[in-house]
């Protein structure tokens, strides 16, 4: 529930009634503050602990993750590595979830080997972690090996491997490994495997199909579309040149639609030309967020593109009015992978193993 204020004073109470010692106790209050976002209070209830089992250090990794600070949650997994504590399957997945958001494949594949000496090469949550870590790391076959060994798959395990080769262009592959799933019928496909469906669909240019899977949807298995759906609707439609029919899209939403959808809109008016729609799309956009330097440069370049040199130069004057800057270009970065070195100190003994997924 989020309920800050509640959950500061109930662990006064586990404090004036002397339970916050208690490892059940103290392992939830720190997930309590992990959800809240409290690194800090989280962080330090999991130092007080004067000998930390695997279920605190499970607990305080996933706050870490919770939190967006996977770099720290990698260490702190090492760390625990050092110690000597045997990770689990629950471990396993959270700290692929870290890999996987910092794109960190070296770190994920040495997992991968910890994993297979764990002995949990066959947990259906933790090949799943990896078909996700391998798949937003770039390694698409990899994601695809280790599906194809699975001998049981859940729901998670077929989105990953939808949403992976969606992700990477591999449109046709994702929609027969969709058909695949539905002939199987072990499966009930839910909002996250239309998402990879419509994403793959969108990359793909296949409107017709985008269509029929939009609609199957809420008729035969009654999801409702979510934003992300939509914007992937939006998106498909932009592609193909149907710019007014994504509008007419965004107009039937149930819901508000939001600033991100509608730049997508205008994106596809700029490449497609429909400078009318395109200052329509502004207006929406404007309501929501005013100042984003994107919104200024698309119209200003579908103006130039129109030969209106007289607006394009109003356009780029409001947004210098307005202290609207474009952002800075992003800089490149060697990580000279100091973990990589904890890694290798911190590892058992599976050379081998070690060995066959470097040179994989």
């Amino acid at each position: 529930m989020g309920v800050v204020e509640l959950g500061k004073q109930t662990h006064c109470c586990c404090l004036k009634a002397g339970f916050d010692t208690h490892d059940h106790v103290r392992n939830t209050l720190i997930h309590m503050y992990g959800m809240f976002k409290d690194v800090k209070a989280a962080t330090y209830l999991f130092d007080e602990i004067p000998s930390s089992g695997l279920v605190a250090w499970n607990t305080i990794i996933d706050c870490y993750v919770e939190c967006g600070m996977y770099k720290e949650a990698l260490e702190l997994f090492l760390k625990m590595e050092g110690r000597g504590i045997e990770p689990d399957d629950a471990t396993f997945v959270v700290v692929l979830s870290a890999c996987s958001s910092l794109g960190e494949l070296d770190f994920g594949k040495w997992v991968h080997s910890r994993i297979s000496c764990s002995g949990l090469d066959e947990n259906v949550a933790v090949s799943a972690s990896l078909i996700d870590m391998y798949a937003k790391c770039g390694e698409i076959e990899k994601a695809h090996l280790v599906f194809s060994n699975m001998k049981m798959r859940n729901l998670v395990s077929w989105n990953s491997m939808i949403l992976g080769l969606a992700m990477h262009g591999y449109a046709e592959q994702a929609l027969e490994l969709f058909g695949q799933m539905q002939e199987m019928k072990i499966e009930v496909p839910n909002d996250v495997t239309f998402l990879g469906v419509l994403c793959a669909c969108s990359h793909r240019g296949l409107v017709d199909e985008g269509k029929k899977y939009f609609d199957s949807m809420t008729r035969d298995y009654g999801i409702q579309p979510t934003m992300k759906h939509y914007g992937c609707m939006v998106d498909l439609l932009g592609r193909a040149g149907l710019v007014e029919e994504a509008y007419e899209v965004i107009m039937s939403m149930p819901i508000e639609c939001n600033a991100i959808v509608w730049r997508v809109l205008l994106g596809a008016c700029r490449v497609h030309g429909n400078l009318e729609l395109g200052e329509r799309v502004r207006r929406h956009i404007a309501q929501l967020q005013v100042d984003h330097s994107g919104d200024y440069v698309l119209l200003s370049h579908m103006y130039a593109n129109e030969g209106r040199w007289n607006d394009a130069f109003r356009t780029r004057q409001a947004m210098r009015g307005r202290q609207v800057q474009k952002p800075k270009p992003g800089n490149s970065l060697v990580d000279p992978q100091p973990s990589m070195m904890m890694m290798q100190e911190s590892s058992k003994p599976c050379d081998e193993i070690i060995t066959k997924s470097r040179t994989a």
